[in-house]
């Protein structure tokens, strides 16, 4: 095993020991074997670094790390100070197109699958930025020149809401470019600043840290700051470049990191061109979500499975000001374990929308485990889609969020157990067959069916497809949760509670009844009858409504004022507590209390076929014999406060 050194200082023609270091991480990555070890030292890095090859195995990695005590930082931008004044607070500057090398980002456009507004796409991937903050782009020099502030963002189809914007006045910082013949024109507001004065850097690189192959497996990322990545939209039939990311392949571990301002993807788990590139943009002749089907099937034939792609860590990072997700990627997340991380700020400035964007955004997340995450002011907190088989998301905190959770055509088993969901709007439920268990729910939820979208499933634990079903909704173990009525609805068909899932039969043989009484048909009669719910000994709080047929439910009208606060040290949950909530006769739930879903018959059990037991609290406190309803145990009778994250 080879120890390497890289120093702003140093020299690439040297032999990268701690007396004579590299003065890039990209050569370390040239000359780095399984087993070796990169040191990068205190520093700037403008770099894209593109490991050529990973390690062996778990034990055989290379390790990419900060030196103890330093934090080197990796830029994708470039300083620019030969800005020119052009009238009032607009300057601009003039670039060759040769500056930019290979890939210009203000000539390319995003553009893809499933981007939706604006819908003639004029953004660019790169980004101009004002001594660490983002300019917002504007289409034309006149709009740079007067510009106008923008308070909330574009219209979202399933609410009755616009999203506001963080900071408007921070909209009123604009930036445009043009061509002009071998030359590339960046004009700005900066609202009175002189940026020959002040730091102005400009996004140049599609990435920091990924790849060129897939394959690249067993590498560690840890300890740095990485940021201003020129990154393309990318839809799940996209190729999924992130800020940082695998490239399809195996083992990674991303750790202590610092992440942020990419204009799409800060890490991603996602596929590559192999399987696909906008298809459906590019030529029309299929739907997108046709296209997504064919990439699964494309995807297992290029041996997509446990043994070749995902597998990876992402850990303890700290991840914000990304447009599009925090962490996002189709069928490259599997058996993924995504924990203890920060994420928030994404998809916050608007700029442009599409049906990707979201804090953690992943397809086919088949045994990911996502937990003690703490995801805020997000667009989307989280979204779940195709594929989620095996999912868990448990022991996570959410709050002022836009939208908390959507799980979207996932047929189960999959996990929701111990959260903590504290914004006003809670979850979109276009799925079925998963267990919530002990979750705080603060805000509404929606739920509905797909019936025009035939999705995947599989045999357990595996990538290898075992049918394809419609999601017609229900099928759900709720069970031993809290919910609260006392926020506005902020969704059509919005509501607080379990009441909108009235009418379902309350077992499979109730169901398979009232399937045999239509008659000896087919798949029509299947859609003609609710799927079962299982719902028993949950809390309904501040008007929220339980399910018509729920055993144990609790109900108290008055308001428990739950709030999350925050201070130096951490993050707090507050809230009165009833105190006829704590006499409830709840049991400590296990894989064997939760059945099967009726589509995937498959057990709720964890990501290697091992059983579960549910007694552990959002705090990690054991909940034996008898659990408190909802994430924590131990609630007293009045008001109650205990910190849920620790600030470092």
């Amino acid at each position: 095993m080879k120890e390497y050194h890289v120093h702003p200082q140093g020299n690439d023609q040297a032999a990268g020991t701690q007396q004579a270091p590299f003065q890039t991480i990209s050569r370390a990555a040239e000359v780095a074997w399984p087993g070796d070890r990169v040191i990068v030292h205190q520093g700037v890095y403008r770099e894209w670094v593109k490991p050529a090859r990973g390690g062996t195995s778990d034990v055989a990695r290379i390790v990419f790390e900060a030196a103890p005590g330093e934090k080197p930082v990796i830029k994708g931008s470039e300083v620019v100070r030969s800005w020119t004044h052009v009238e009032g607070n607009v300057w601009q500057v003039v670039l060759p197109n040769s500056f930019f090398g290979e890939y210009n980002p203000y000539q390319d456009v995003l553009h893809g699958d499933w981007l939706v507004v604006p819908r003639e796409h004029w953004h660019h991937p790169g980004d101009v930025y004002l001594n660490g903050k983002s300019l917002y782009e504007a289409r034309t020099l006149e709009e740079v020149k007067n510009p106008v502030m923008r308070r909330d963002g574009h219209a979202q189809p399933w609410t009755n809401q616009r999203e506001p914007l963080l900071h408007p006045e921070d909209s009123l910082y604009q930036w445009c470019t043009f061509p002009q013949g071998d030359s590339t024109v960046i004009c700005a507001n900066f609202q009175g600043k002189d940026p020959n004065e002040e730091l102005v850097e400009i996004q140049v690189r599609p990435a920091c840290f990924y790849p060129l192959q897939p394959g690249c497996n067993y590498i560690t990322v840890r300890g740095f700051e990485m940021a201003h990545a020129a990154t393309p939209w990318s839809a799940a039939t996209a190729d999924q470049m992130g800020l940082i990311g695998p490239h399809w392949s195996k083992g990674w571990i991303i750790e202590h990191n610092e992440i942020h301002d990419s204009k799409c993807i800060g890490i991603s788990l996602g596929k590559d061109a192999a399987t696909g590139h906008n298809p459906s943009t590019a030529a029309h002749r299929k739907s997108g979500y046709q296209y997504q089907m064919e990439a699964v099937f494309q995807a297992r034939h290029l041996g997509w499975g446990r043994e070749r792609v995902g597998s990876h860590v992402v850990r303890y990072n700290t991840i914000y000001n990304c447009g599009q997700n925090g962490i996002g990627g189709n069928m490259g997340g599997a058996f993924c374990e995504i924990h203890h991380n920060e994420i928030y700020n994404i998809g916050v400035k608007h700029e442009f929308f599409g049906h990707e964007i979201a804090g953690i955004k992943l397809h086919a997340a088949i045994d990911t485990q996502i937990h003690h995450n703490r995801i805020h002011h997000c667009s989307l907190g989280t979204w779940l889609d195709w594929q989620g088989q095996g999912i868990r998301m448990d022991h996570n905190l959410y709050y002022e969020n836009c939208r908390d959770v959507m799980l979207e055509v996932l047929h189960g088993p999959f996990l929701v157990d111990h959260n903590i969901f504290a914004s006003a709007y809670n979850l979109d439920n276009a799925a079925q067959g998963g267990a919530y268990l002990h979750n705080l729910f603060c805000g509404c939820q929606r739920k509905w069916a797909v019936p025009d979208r035939s999705t995947p499933y599989h045999v357990a634990h595996s990538t290898e497809v075992a049918g394809s079903a419609f999601v017609y909704g229900g099928d759900n173990r709720i069970q031993q949760n809290i919910f609260v009525g006392d926020q506005p609805i902020l969704a059509e068909d919005g509501f607080h509670g379990t009441w909108k899932f009235d009418g379902a039969p309350v077992s499979l043989e109730e169901f398979a009844q009232r399937v045999v009484a239509l008659g000896n048909g087919d798949e029509e009669e299947y859609v003609q009858i609710p799927q079962p719910m299982y719902v028993e000994n949950n809390a309904y709080l501040g008007g929220a409504k339980p399910f018509e047929r729920e055993q144990g439910a609790y109900e108290d009208p008055e308001s428990p004022s739950v709030k999350v606060t925050e201070d130096s040290a951490g993050v707090y949950l507050e809230m009165n507590v009833p105190e006829g909530m704590l006499d409830m006769a709840t049991r400590v739930l296990r894989t064997e209390d939760l059945g099967m879903p009726r589509i995937v018959e498959a057990p709720f059990d964890g990501p290697h076929g091992e059983m579960l037991t549910f007694d552990q609290d959002y705090l990690g406190c054991d909940a034996s014999p008898v659990p408190t309803v909802g994430p924590i145990q131990g609630l007293k009778p009045g008001h109650f406060k205990v910190r849920v994250w620790e600030k470092n």
